[in-house]
């Protein structure tokens, strides 16, 4: 028993018995923080056609929305240790919220700053969720399905990731602002900020367990900052972890931020808002698909690490295609991505911080901070794109796929007995 809370440790539960309402709500911060991130990629091309700007400055929207995460990530684990889980989520929700609602005077204000300003404020909100929600998942029920359980909950991730754009893509590209070119943005902020804030009141009003992990070998773990830094680096799988994070983020978050780019491009014919119902519905449809059939089927029969491996090495495939430059051909391959993409991040975050014992919310939180990944090569990829081609960009996220496949096939037992 937990906190009131009957445990019964069944090893054929998902969940443990008692759990499931704090999963639920758990689960749907994984929807919210997808459909903050899906709006990102619609952002991304708009400021483009807005304010005339090079694909390389617009990058910078990604570029200030993860160095946020980068920046926010020990002060979300400090959070977290300090406050607990339930405070330090109920905390980022609110950050969350507030980000949102500042779209609204950003558009009055109508600077390319006041917009990143905003996004960033939303990001330092999302630190704190990802920094809860992700290791929370894993430590529900039984430890042999942590890697079942958090790719379940990232399914619903999946979901917001295919509501940002379809959302996004239809309120921000309506332009509707009677005479302000900018007042379409605010519009799916606004929407999700609500939610955001209805579910903070779920949050506040239901009880959660404090779970406390336990250590997996006898000894002293350390309690100060350098010593848990110390201790940290002794683990090789999981500095891997943070290195084959920081590589898949930064790769997927290329994707998404240039794949409107490169689908207009290879295909003249369709519009951005057709482009962006292709990443809606085709790319993040298959995301969605990939999480949801990988925690409830295929990572039943096939070990995560090598579902992760395989994963990776078809994408290094598909980019290979988007990389060529083929038409209809290559525009399938790179919405065929996402699918591949969709248990990686989980996966890798559940191998990672597996037998971290109380290291758990540190290392959680440095690979939440791995997710600067994302800051830099979306602007990589728009500075190739703006002296090459697009398609060429994309050798990039090649190269990180390629790194992944290392991880999932040897990197995450690296120095494990």
């Amino acid at each position: 028993m937990i906190n009131g809370i009957p445990v019964e440790n069944n090893k054929q539960r998902l969940v443990y018995q008692g759990f499931l309402i704090p999963f639920i709500l758990i689960t749907s911060l994984f929807f919210l923080w997808g459909f903050a991130h899906g709006c990102i990629d619609v952002l991304n091309k708009h400021f483009q056609e807005l304010l005339n700007m090079s694909k390389a400055r617009s990058a910078f929207i990604q570029f200030v929305f993860y160095g946020g995460y980068f920046l926010m990530a020990i002060p979300a684990g400090l959070i977290m240790q300090k406050a607990g889980y339930k405070k330090g989520i109920i905390f980022g929700l609110l950050l969350f919220a507030a980000g949102a609602f500042l779209m609204l005077p950003a558009t009055l204000i109508q600077t390319f700053g006041s917009f990143l300003f905003c996004l960033f404020v939303i990001a330092c909100g999302l630190t704190c969720l990802e920094t809860a929600a992700n290791p929370y998942t894993t430590i529900l029920g039984p430890p042999e399905f942590g890697e079942r359980r958090i790719n379940f909950s990232q399914s619903f991730n999946g979901l917001g990731w295919i509501a940002g754009p379809l959302v996004g893509g239809m309120l921000i590209f309506s332009n509707t602002g009677n005479g302000n070119k900018f007042a379409s943005i605010a519009l799916p902020y606004l929407l999700i900020g609500t939610l955001v804030l209805i579910v903070a009141v779920f949050f506040w009003r239901v009880t959660f367990p404090e779970i406390k992990e336990e250590s997996p070998a006898e000894g002293n773990t350390g309690t100060t900052e350098e010593t848990s830094m110390r201790e940290l680096l002794k683990h090789p799988h999981f500095i891997l972890a943070v290195i084959a994070q920081f590589l898949y983020v930064a790769a997927q978050t290329g994707i998404n931020s240039f794949f409107i780019n490169y689908v207009t491009e290879e295909i003249p014919s369709l519009t951005n808002q057709q482009a962006a119902q292709i990443l809606g519905f085709g790319g993040m449809g298959l995301f969605w698909l990939g999480r949801f059939s990988g925690s409830t089927f295929f990572m039943r029969i096939i070990r995560p690490n090598r579902l992760l491996a395989f994963y990776a090495l078809a994408n290094v495939i598909t980019m290979s295609l988007v990389v060529a430059g083929l038409g209809w051909v290559s525009v399938i391959a790179l919405f065929s991505t996402y699918f591949f993409m969709s248990v990686m991040f989980p996966t890798i975050f559940a191998l990672g911080i597996k037998g971290m014992g109380p290291l758990t919310k540190k290392a959680s939180s440095i690979l939440v901070m791995s997710i600067v990944g994302g800051a830099i090569i979306p602007v990589i990829m728009g500075h190739i794109a703006d002296v090459s081609t697009m398609a060429l960009g994309f050798i990039v996220p090649l190269v990180c796929f390629a790194f992944i496949v290392y991880y999932g096939l040897k990197g995450y037992k690296a120095g494990r007995a």
